[in-house]
């Protein structure tokens, strides 16, 4: 049996693709994101999908499928997650209200494309907006395109991801039995506890301000520091930490574990911030969610639980599972933001297993389909290959 094709939308660095690609059950053909820089992390980790980068509203549909020599019934799955923060306010009128445009694209490609299945990831907060009617919309929008629409919050710290954060995962099905969601495989009561902070950076040193790293500080204290380093050699990339001014430093010396600024000397704290700013995160617990603010201590919870600094961009990939092999691209603060706003690999490649037994147990209902033998696809539409240092693509007029 020939590979299921993938098209992921809003693709970002690739973390919703990650567990499907790694299953051979799956064939990433082609995905599309904005920003330049996150497409071309994608690229790298991704070579043989085609990627297309630019405002998605500017992806045609006929010109696609020219371009991957393809049809539409060669297109069994459509993943991503569309920003929603642009019509969190939106009405009941979703599809005539401008603020809702990537909702309207992810939605008319899913029209047109008619794939068998679709993956919606959003942010928790996506069923409370509109005092829940917003979700509702959009699942009644999804099921007049004769999907069967379920959808779950999941908490990636039940997958093994030594961090706590839901997502809202909507899926549309054209078969008839329902998706079944993968069963958690952790938990903060069971034998096959959370994952900690220690459990994912014991094995990188532990650097201070403005210094760096390029070397593991330990051998791999558990399997999941195994696991990230699997396809890695002795060298480490991303370890570095920004230069802070002394003040700042001092506070991060002073907090406790877990600790905020309530709980250091008065003269030290300081004069600005939210509740969860300049806050130490705990060691031996799960981290909070990691943001695109992984290493800014005044705009979320993410200094490291023993180093007086913010954490290190490859330590906010290992805490949203990313391996240590995965590159990103770009600045130090576009590597963030591509972090902080992936879904967990590991969270993937359990939705990957779920995806790929609902296929099996409805293999009876698949439709017959004459594909054509594929050639390896490239990024550029020009179909020229290109080398690392060639990854600036936009979209071709």
């Amino acid at each position: 049996m020939q590979p299921l094709n993938i098209i992921d939308l809003f693709c970002g660095a690739g973390g919703l693709s990650y567990g499907f690609g790694k299953n051979n059950f799956f064939n990433i053909l082609a995905a599309n994101e904005i920003l330049s820089d996150a497409a071309n992390a994608y690229f790298l980790n991704h070579p043989t999908a085609r990627v297309y980068v630019g405002d998605i509203k500017d992806l045609e549909i006929p010109f696609m499928l020219k371009d991957l020599q393809t049809d539409k019934k060669n297109i069994d799955i459509v993943i991503g997650g569309p920003p929603c923060q642009a019509y969190s306010t939106v009405g009941k009128r979703l599809m005539d209200d401008p603020r809702a445009t990537l909702f309207h694209e992810y939605f008319r490609i899913i029209k047109n494309l008619e794939p068998k299945f679709f993956i919606f990831e959003n942010v928790k907060g996506l069923l409370s907006m509109q005092n829940g009617k917003l979700i509702n919309t959009i699942i009644d929008l999804f099921k007049s395109l004769n999907y069967r629409v379920d959808f779950k919050v999941l908490n990636v710290a039940d997958y093994g991801v030594p961090q706590i954060r839901e997502r809202v995962i909507i899926t549309g099905s054209k078969f008839n039995k329902r998706f079944q969601y993968p069963k958690p495989t952790h938990s903060s009561d069971n034998s096959t506890k959370y994952l900690t902070v220690e459990n994912a950076l014991s094995d990188l040193a532990f650097i201070k301000s403005n210094e760096s790293s390029n070397r593991y500080a330990k051998s791999p204290q558990n399997e999941y520091q195994k696991m990230m380093r699997e396809e890695r050699d002795e060298l480490l990339t991303e370890h570095s930490s920004p230069k802070n001014n002394k003040k700042l430093v001092k506070i991060m010396e002073l907090l406790p574990d877990g600790g905020t600024p309530s709980d250091i000397p008065e003269q030290y704290r300081p004069t600005s911030g939210f509740k969860n700013t300049y806050c130490r995160l705990w060691w031996q617990r799960p981290c909070t969610t990691i943001t695109r603010n992984l290493g800014t201590p005044s705009s979320s919870r993410c200094i490291h639980p023993v180093a007086p600094r913010p954490l290190t961009t490859r330590e906010g990939a290992r805490i949203q599972s990313f391996p240590d092999s995965y590159q990103f691209y770009g600045s130090k603060s576009s590597k963030n933001l591509q972090i902080g706003e992936a879904v967990p690999p590991l969270l993937s490649i359990s939705l990957a297993d779920a995806v790929k037994k609902h296929f099996e147990e409805n293999k009876n209902q698949w439709i017959s389909i004459n594909r054509k033998k594929d050639k390896k696809l490239y990024h550029k539409l020009g179909l020229k290959k290109l080398s690392s240092n060639q990854l600036d693509l936009e979209f071709e007029g």
